[in-house]
């Protein structure tokens, strides 16, 4: 099971945080990430971290502005987003992946239930 917190309502180039919370005992197995999605688009990568903690890839639109990262000890994950942009608006959603990450959102196992994200301008 997998519970994303954080999000919120903030204005452009303001910030928030993200965690997501595993009970999932063999979490460190498993490659770590974070997708979005708003109404009557497909879910679209954001970040991914590997099982070991020590690769991260994001995608083009939030690189330099977001930074994922994990706690194994935890069970947790977390995305810090910066300097926010209205176009970040969207539904978050922390998923998990056996072994080896990727961007495919198909190859993941396990989801969260979400957490909205609003940003205006």
């Amino acid at each position: 099971q997998l519970v994303e917190s954080g999000g919120g309502s903030v204005q452009a180039g303001e910030s928030l945080r993200l965690s997501c919370a595993a009970s999932e005992r063999t979490f460190s197995s498993y490659a770590a990430a974070w997708f979005r999605q708003t109404p009557g688009k497909e879910r679209e990568f954001v970040a991914v971290i590997s099982w070991t903690g020590d690769k991260a890839d994001y995608a083009d639109s939030v690189k330099g502005r977001f930074m994922i990262s994990r706690d194994n000890v935890k069970n947790t994950m977390t995305l810090v987003m910066n300097n926010l942009e209205p176009e970040d608006t969207a539904n978050y959603f922390c998923a998990l992946k056996y072994y080896k990450e990727s961007r495919n959102d198909r190859e993941y196992d396990f989801w969260g239930q979400g957490t909205q994200v609003t940003v205006s301008s």
